[in-house]
């Protein structure tokens, strides 16, 4: 806090030698975890249903693309793999859409939420976000993105 009122860095505002401190080892540990069964048909299908493209951006490299819930996995245990509820996002999209930074509407427009304004004067933020508010998406040659889903989107998870 007191390097960014001073927009100095830490190693200046603390009188902490960074040189000196000991960091901890990076351990490991077994884990018992669960597994999504079928995500890999999920992620198939909405891919290929959009060509290999986010649906926002038409960005086509498949290590980037993610096959998002538009309503979340944990929410709705009955539509965890109906591709009317999946969309084609790159990983940066998937996560605001996640977030609510960004929806789509029923109408297929990308809606940018007004929480990302007070980022305006970053490039960034305008280039990646801010440009594609009101944008059409681009639209899959088979599963539709559900209207239902897409509204509950906006409702529940959208930053207003």
């Amino acid at each position: 806090m007191i390097s960014q009122l001073a927009n100095k860095p830490i190693e200046e505002t603390s009188e902490i030698n960074l040189e000196e401190v000991k960091f901890p080892d990076g351990l490991e540990r077994d884990a018992i975890v669960k597994q999504r069964v079928n995500q890999s048909f999920f992620r198939a299908t909405i891919l290929s249903s959009y060509n290999l493209k986010c649906c926002i951006t038409g960005i086509s490299i498949p290590d980037f693309l993610v096959a998002g819930h538009i309503k979340p996995w944990a929410k709705d245990k009955t539509n965890k793999l109906n591709p009317h509820n999946g969309i084609c996002l790159n990983n940066l999209h998937d996560r605001a859409f996640e977030k609510g930074f960004i929806t789509i509407t029923p109408d297929y427009k990308v809606k940018v939420s007004k929480v990302l304004n007070e980022f305006e004067n970053e490039n960034s933020v305008k280039d990646l976000l801010l440009k594609y508010d009101n944008q059409s998406i681009i639209l899959p040659d088979r599963f539709l993105p559900s209207k239902e889903f897409l509204e509950y989107h906006y409702e529940q998870r959208f930053q207003k």
